[in-house]
């Protein structure tokens, strides 16, 4: 099993900047990538960013997200980040994470993502 835990969602203005964060415990060995998603209401969830746990890291975004938000991570604290930038209220969602082994997908409660002046 694996756990994951969000943090960092909130309120912030147009134009601003959040930073998520996603730390990973349990059988964490068994995971080859880890990423972000979002729902906003009446939508079904889609991709932001998924970067893969060995080597470099390979990373992939959903097109709109290019150039404004960044996903990282950090092998020694298990945790994958989200920085947004250029937040915009088509952002406000609810962001999940989501870690991948073979055998099934793991998801984090959600963290919720309000952009409004």
């Amino acid at each position: 099993q694996v756990q994951l835990v969000e943090s960092g969602g909130g309120l912030v203005q147009p134009g601003g900047s959040l930073r998520l964060s996603c730390a990973a415990s349990g059988n964490i060995s068994s995971i080859y990538i880890m990423g972000w998603y979002r729902q906003a209401p009446g939508k079904a969830r889609e991709l932001v960013a998924r970067i893969t746990t060995g080597g470099g890291g390979t990373i992939n975004y959903a097109d709109s997200m290019k150039g404004r938000f960044t996903i990282s991570r950090d092998n020694a604290k298990n945790t994958v980040y989200l920085q947004m930038n250029s937040l915009q209220p088509e952002d406000t969602a609810v962001y999940y994470c989501n870690a991948n082994s073979v055998r099934r997908a793991y998801w984090g409660q959600g963290t919720q993502v309000t952009v409004s002046s």
